[in-house]
């Protein structure tokens, strides 16, 4: 049997191969503009808001969008898949380092400290739209400035909520995490696959 396909409304190299692992056949689809410069899902916070509420309005948002773009374009109908990843620290969102100077900062807050890592995730379909959200706990070991400057400069914090991957060169940072590895990588299988299943996707 040929697995039907979905969209993923991500330019995200590690959500498409987090979808690859759970054997989920997509296309991605692309918006015209990065989603921080486009206004219909614009990554700017409101005034006051929680980092939860923030990441579920994002995605959801993003899976929206996506589902108008399919139509606009004479796409083939298909599901939706979006998602959006930040930080909680202190009740404060924070999302991808600006330049390398706001990573360094950045890094220099989380150092010896724990945070929340949220990540949303919404699909939508022609006349639905649900989502899910993963919540989890990333403790820092305490970094010095001369390390936190070295990993900057490799690169990897760069798109990254938080200035940093777990996948990659900052699991040195890492001492403790409580909760879901993909779902701080930025796609939690876990609830990916409950919320696929709801809408008739066979895994």
């Amino acid at each position: 049997m040929i697995k039907q396909r979905i969209y993923l409304a991500s330019s995200s190299p590690r959500r498409r191969e987090l979808l690859k692992q759970i054997d989920v056949r997509f296309d991605p689809l692309l918006f015209r503009s990065a989603p921080r410069e486009d206004g219909a899902v614009s990554e700017d916070p409101l005034p006051g808001e929680a980092a939860a509420d923030y990441v579920v309005r994002v995605a959801r948002a993003k899976a929206l969008h996506g589902r108008q773009l399919i139509a606009l374009r004479r796409m083939l109908p298909r599901l939706v898949l979006a998602a959006d990843t930040t930080l909680d620290l202190d009740g404060g969102i924070i999302g991808k380092p600006r330049d390398d100077a706001d990573a360094v900062a950045i890094l220099s807050r989380l150092s010896g400290r724990s945070h929340r890592v949220l990540t949303a995730i919404a699909l939508a379909d022609g006349g639905r739209l649900e989502h899910a959200l993963s919540s989890s706990e990333v403790s820092f070991r305490t970094l010095d400035e001369g390390e936190i400057r070295r990993y900057v400069a490799s690169g990897e914090p760069h798109d990254k909520a938080g200035a940093y991957g777990i996948q990659g060169r900052a699991a040195m940072f890492i001492t403790e995490i409580r909760g879901s590895h993909s779902g701080i990588v930025g796609l939690p299988l876990c609830e990916t696959s409950l919320l696929l299943r709801a809408f008739g996707y066979p895994l």
